[in-house]
């Protein structure tokens, strides 16, 4: 789903920003969702990490069970 987000567009956004948010606390506001983005992005990286550790734990477990049998 695309979005063409065209220069004046953006600026429209900034300028509806700083008029609602004023000029003191838009900084803050932009820090704020910048540090939220990345937490977020940090938490599925590191799930995704985990996940594999998961399956080759499983994958582990499964192997010396089948050893075990033998």
């Amino acid at each position: 789903m695309p979005f063409n987000v065209g220069p004046m567009e953006l600026i429209i956004v900034l300028v509806i920003a700083l008029v609602i948010l004023g000029p003191k606390r838009l900084p803050e506001v932009g820090k704020s969702i910048g540090n939220g983005m990345r937490e977020f992005k940090d938490a599925i990286s590191s799930s995704g990490k985990q996940d594999d550790e998961d399956e080759d734990e499983d994958e582990v477990q499964t192997l010396k069970t089948t050893e075990r049998a033998s």
